[in-house]
């Protein structure tokens, strides 16, 4: 029984093929081939027609019996801007997020370990072309490979702060509102007698989407610029490091209550914000953000901006990614599950 079998779909069957990857512990499906040509001339475009057309597509990646609830995935398109390396836009189990750092992190080692875009030195820099905009990464390389990937992000900013909402099952629950490519409600997870701990995911995922609907229902989420970026994605809970001399660690629930295994790269790009607003981070200070498992990014202030009518900072962030495996993924087309399905 040693023997490795083939199977050849039959070559009706739709098949697409991936790469699966982790960064901290977050999973990333990267979509290598398979696709239908998704038309646009900017990402949110490509998304918004993907999201339209092909929905079905991201079902069937994500859920099971393909996926799980917590699975996250990345499509690569080509990019929009004549100085960009290639465009994505991110898919997960509610539909579709505008930024996500831990998959830049992990897509920077993919293209340039793999040689899908050539880049020469050490310390090759792409660009990337996101829904929320142009992020600037650089694979930090020895012999040839990435050990370790930092982005700038987009302008970051503060957009609700020192407020209290009503949360059904809660009470009252005092918290901010901050934007790192994606919008985030920061509570502190002493105010809720909570544990940033793996045994503790169920209550973790139960309150932060408790939350995030609360302040949804209660409070206008608004970018300045983009309407397909005016939602609140998650909610994230901070509390106190494990490891002396990190900051502090934080669990983000986001979509329909996917718990991040990473320090999250948007949420941690959101806390330099809030940070720089509240507690005086200054530019260029460095603070490490444990995740649940204890894995880390790093995040620093590279400028201060404004953002329409906020003051904003420039972000970066940094971690590690690694590879898990590649997938060929065929649809049966009499197979009534095709489309997944999902328990949450």
């Amino acid at each position: 029984m040693n023997r490795i079998l083939a199977f050849p779909p039959p070559p009706s069957w739709p098949v697409i093929t991936t790469i699966d990857m982790h960064t901290g512990g977050e999973p990333l499906r990267v979509i290598t081939g398979g696709l239908p040509d998704i038309p646009g001339n900017t990402i949110l475009e490509k998304r918004r027609y993907f999201r339209d057309h092909f929905d079905h597509l991201r079902t069937g990646l994500m859920w099971e019996p393909r996926g799980h609830a917590d699975m996250y995935g990345a499509i690569l398109t080509e990019p929009t801007t004549d100085d960009a390396d290639f465009g994505v836009f991110f898919i997960h189990n509610e539909g579709y997020s505008t930024m996500c750092g831990h998959a830049i992190i992990a897509l920077t080692k993919l293209v340039l370990d793999k040689g899908m875009v050539e880049k020469d030195g050490n310390e090759p820099e792409l660009i990337i072309n996101a829904p929320p905009g142009k992020i600037y990464a650089k694979g930090h390389s020895e012999n040839g490979t990435v050990r370790k990937t930092s982005f700038r992000n987009v302008p970051s900013f503060v957009l609700i702060k020192d407020k209290t909402v009503t949360v059904d099952g809660i009470g009252q629950v005092r918290f901010d509102v901050a934007f790192g490519g994606a919008f985030y409600a920061f509570v502190k997870a002493e105010d809720l007698g909570l544990k940033l701990f793996p045994a503790e995911f169920n209550r973790l995922i139960d309150y932060g989407r408790r939350i995030k609907r609360a302040v949804m229902d209660h409070f206008p989420i608004i970018h300045p610029f983009e309407e397909d970026l005016s939602f609140l994605y998650g909610t994230i809970i901070t509390g106190p490091a494990e490891q002396p001399g990190h900051y502090s660690r934080n669990v983000c629930i986001f979509a329909d209550g996917e718990l991040d295994r990473s320090a999250t790269g948007s949420g941690v790009s959101a806390r330099a914000a809030l940070h720089f607003e509240k507690d005086g981070l200054k530019p260029d200070e460095v603070i490490t953000i444990e995740s649940i498992l204890g894995t880390t990014m790093d995040v620093c202030i590279k400028e201060v901006t404004t953002f329409g009518p906020h003051r904003a900072v420039i972000p970066e962030v940094s971690g590690t990614a690694h590879f898990t495996g590649q997938h060929s993924f065929c649809f049966d087309p009499e197979d009534p599950l095709g489309k997944g399905f999902i328990f949450r």
